[in-house]
């Protein structure tokens, strides 16, 4: 079994520790927080009692082999550092960085060190994005996509009304683009490569980070069109266009639904049953990695170009974090 310490004790780090478990590889170890207590409690609902709230003695904790990192964004690439340095494979939410140059040295330090650096970047790893991958042959020349994740924050409200909520703060890296077009932008990646070039456009709050905004993917004979928000809900689905057909995806981020429609056929139902927690494929590509000892892996390459077109985009739209330097 591989032992993992989770860091952050919100709804995101129960989903994670439910789909590890589910993998049969992966055993929490040792639970982090701020405040001792709620560590404790977390930790008891899985029968743990390592509990920390000084992050560097859990960094050297023998009987942790992983870290799951679900801290604010702007603490990914500073607390995955300091569990490399000491040997652990590390697992970080999306994004795993503030920036590329963050990555980079992520990247660089997970290999020194023979460990796994993993971005929970769980879109790329479900059964119907596989589905969505292996189906582009029958649309025939590829023309155009639509990609769109709009989700209203739960905290909208709190920054209305004069508060200054994490999810909304540039000195937490946080944002449309950080938190909502990470996933359609990833899905792009997944499916399509890296981009010739490409343009971005946004609305910022006076906070200084983006309301909503959009993303045109430049590929040579065809455009991706991103559309996201933490300000408003969106409910169309997101589409593949080529000259013989077309693929719809249901909620991008999850790839809930997955159908073609061509000229000479009737929609067709693609869709695979996927598990409920959908983080239980990321737990397991992650867990599949440390057993091969596979250090160098796809996932760090497409993790560092959605990171460079996130950084770009943020220069491009005047989006500056701390950690910009």
């Amino acid at each position: 079994m591989i032992r993992f310490a989770v860091i952050g004790t919100n709804w995101i780090s129960h989903d994670f520790c439910k789909a590890a478990q589910a993998t049969g590889k992966l055993l929490l170890q040792a639970v982090y927080s701020r405040q001792l207590e709620t560590a404790r409690a977390f930790a008891a609902e899985y029968g743990v009692s390592q509990c920390y709230d000084d992050l560097e003695a859990m960094a050297i904790n023998k009987d942790v082999d992983a870290v799951y990192i679900a801290s604010p964004n702007a603490l990914h690439a500073p607390q995955a550092r300091l569990f490399l340095k000491q040997g652990k494979h590390v697992i970080a939410e999306k994004p795993i960085a503030s920036n590329v140059t963050e990555v980079d040295q992520l990247i660089e330090l997970a290999k020194q060190n023979n460990v796994v650096l993993f971005e929970a970047m769980k879109t790329r790893y479900l059964p119907n994005m596989e589905i969505c991958k292996n189906t582009l042959p029958k649309l025939g020349k590829l023309r155009k996509a639509y990609f769109s994740y709009c989700q209203y924050s739960s905290r909208y409200q709190r920054y209305l009304d004069g508060e200054n909520p994490n999810t909304f703060n540039p000195a937490f890296a946080n944002g449309s683009l950080m938190d909502i077009g990470i996933y359609p932008l990833s899905a792009a990646v997944e499916l399509f490569g890296a981009p010739q070039s490409f343009t971005a456009n946004g609305n910022l709050l006076e906070s200084g980070v983006d309301a909503e905004g959009s993303l045109t993917l430049h590929y040579q004979d065809f455009e991706v069109l991103i559309a996201h928000s933490k300000v408003s809900d969106g409910h169309i689905p997101s589409e593949i266009q080529g000259e013989q057909g077309t693929l719809l995806i249901d909620f991008i981020s999850e790839c809930r639904g997955v159908s073609l429609i061509t000229r000479d056929h009737p929609v067709q139902k693609l869709t695979r049953k996927q598990a409920e927690n959908t983080m239980e494929y990321e737990a397991a590509a992650f867990a599949e990695l440390i057993e091969g000892n596979t250090v160098d892996h796809p996932g760090l390459a497409k993790t560092r170009e959605v990171n460079r077109i996130i950084t770009q985009a943020r220069k491009t739209l005047g989006i500056i974090f701390p950690t910009d330097g």
